[in-house]
């Protein structure tokens, strides 16, 4: 699994270390506002064992983001297969920080690492981002790092009920 540096960040394989603050953050109904439920310690610990398979099995996934400086364990950040039952296809960029990391640029960072790797390493054509139509501050993220969106590419979640987290929106960047 290779990882990334940015001037800031290390993006990396999980470590047990990692468990527990992400545990927290997908307790947190701050984070996981635009997501849906809060998941469980052992919702949580099965998302990290699955990444580390899927990373393993194609080379790109999920990595861990850390603060270069502190070490400290922040969230994630990467490039994931656009799941079955959706209106397009392709490999999506994504991103989730602990509150507390919020509001420094982390994401934007980590995202445009992402992006890199995406193009320059695995040549993609196009990566796309999606998000709920609510969560403005992903938006931000995804235009900040040069992603577009077309209002006609809107959709909604097949696998959401009807409520906020039903309508998303699609960003697109290509190589």
């Amino acid at each position: 699994m290779p990882e990334l540096r940015t001037e800031r960040l290390t993006l990396r394989r999980w470590q047990d270390s990692d468990l527990g603050p992400w545990a927290a953050m997908n307790a947190d109904p701050e984070v996981r506002e635009h997501l849906g439920a809060l998941l469980t310690r052992e919702q949580t610990d099965a998302s990290v064992a699955s990444f580390q398979t899927e990373f393993d099995e194609r080379g790109y996934g999920w990595w861990a983001v850390e603060v270069l400086a502190t070490g400290e364990f922040i969230g994630f950040a990467g490039l994931d297969r656009v799941d079955d039952g959706m209106p397009f296809t392709g490999v999506e960029a994504g991103w989730r920080l602990a509150r507390s990391a919020w509001g420094h640029g982390y994401a934007t960072e980590a995202a445009r690492a992402c992006l890199a790797f995406g193009f320059e390493t695995l040549e993609l054509p196009e990566i796309l981002a999606v998000t709920t139509a609510t969560n403005l501050r992903s938006q931000a993220v995804m235009s900040r790092i040069g992603m577009t969106r077309d209002p006609a590419d809107d959709f909604d979640d097949p696998n959401e009920l009807e409520g906020p987290l039903r309508r998303n929106v699609l960003y697109r960047i290509r190589a």
